[in-house]
């Protein structure tokens, strides 16, 4: 039996932090064998607000390592970098040309970073889920994984692709494939260092917030020895009022292993003073595989590179078909070179 196919991407602005592993990509490396993956680092989406250059390309390379540090395996999984395979631009292009500007305009991402950029806000930030639609279409992908801040994007791309079958396909032969979401066992939701009624996040301003994947020893020290806590002795999980409480727990149980009835009755009568060490370490710990693997990765540059030209190769063979169809449908002259 066909696996089902999944598209995902992460951009290469900041870092991974421990939100972003333990609430997805741990769940994902446990189930991946199920599904036949693409995995895409989406540089031409890191450039939709201000960015710098000087950083993009290392950034780039240094999620892609990430993604091969945190377990994902490459019999299952295509590793590419999104503007290595061309036809992502292309079909946005053509998807530009039949999506209705009220749809783009009513997105709610859109809306809350268009006012903090103000007069700068460009494009390209309008466009944004227009691109996300294409690297989803362009995979024919069966499933995506998206967290609560993408459901949106992915309507929309089911709406973009049920015009164009609408407008240009057959009636028993669509020419794009209309996704459906993916929901896997429901991560943790990991909450700010400083705030524990927030996300974790790395457009957080406060580095202190969060925890990455790649902090020092020293780092994460620092962090959890100045995380918000509260006054009271003893620790316990899903009190309304002990918000930092119950996530600094929760941080604790994930990456000791613990069950959650351990880590309560291990905690029950600790102390901040107490405590804070015995995360420090747990964490440090933890992050060690994933830290010593992606430094191997990364002093292996030829390797990294070929994994990425193999990923895009065999991205491109996917994409460039679907994009065909797609041109086909539109009416547009074969082209002979």
């Amino acid at each position: 039996m066909t696996k089902q196919r999944v598209l995902s991407g992460v951009q290469p602005t900041g870092n991974l932090h421990l939100g972003n592993y333990l609430g997805a990509i741990r769940n994902w490396v446990e189930i991946q064998q199920e599904y036949d993956n693409f995995f895409c680092v989406v540089d031409l989406h890191a450039i939709t607000v201000p960015h710098d250059p000087k950083v993009l390309g290392d950034n780039t390379l240094k999620m892609a390592a990430l993604y091969l540090a945190c377990g994902i395996d490459l019999e299952c999984s295509t590793i590419f970098v999104q503007s290595h395979v061309k036809a992502h631009s292309e079909l946005t292009w053509l998807l530009n040309c039949i999506t209705p500007l009220n749809w783009l305009e009513r997105m709610i991402q859109f809306k809350e970073k268009a006012v903090k950029q103000g007069e700068n806000v460009s494009v390209g930030l309008l466009d944004y889920p227009v691109l996300m639609a294409a690297d989803i279409l362009l995979y024919d992908a069966d499933r995506v994984p998206v967290g609560e801040d993408q459901k949106q994007h992915l309507e929309l791309t089911r709406d973009i692709a049920a015009r164009f079958n609408d407008k240009f396909g057959k009636k028993k032969q669509p020419v794009l494939k209309i996704p459906e979401p993916l929901i896997s066992k429901q991560g943790a939701r990991v909450m700010s260092l400083t705030d524990g009624t927030k996300k974790m996040s790395k457009s957080d301003p406060s580095e202190l917030s969060r925890i990455n994947l790649l902090d020092s020893p020293d780092e994460i020290k620092r962090k959890i020895k100045k995380c918000k806590t509260d006054p009271v002795k003893g620790l316990t999980f899903d009190d309304p009022e002990r918000p930092e409480c119950n996530n600094l727990l929760t941080l604790y149980q994930l990456l000791s292993g613990k069950t959650k009835e351990e880590a309560a009755l291990e905690c029950q009568d600790m102390g901040w003073g107490q405590f804070k060490p015995l995360l420090t370490e747990t964490t440090i710990e933890a992050l060690k595989p994933i830290q010593d693997k992606y430094q191997e990765i990364m002093d292996n540059r030829d390797y990294l590179d070929s994994v990425l030209k193999e990923g895009a190769t065999k991205a491109a063979v996917v994409a460039n078909s679907t994009l065909s169809r797609v041109k086909d449908a539109l009416g547009f002259l074969s082209s002979s070179i």
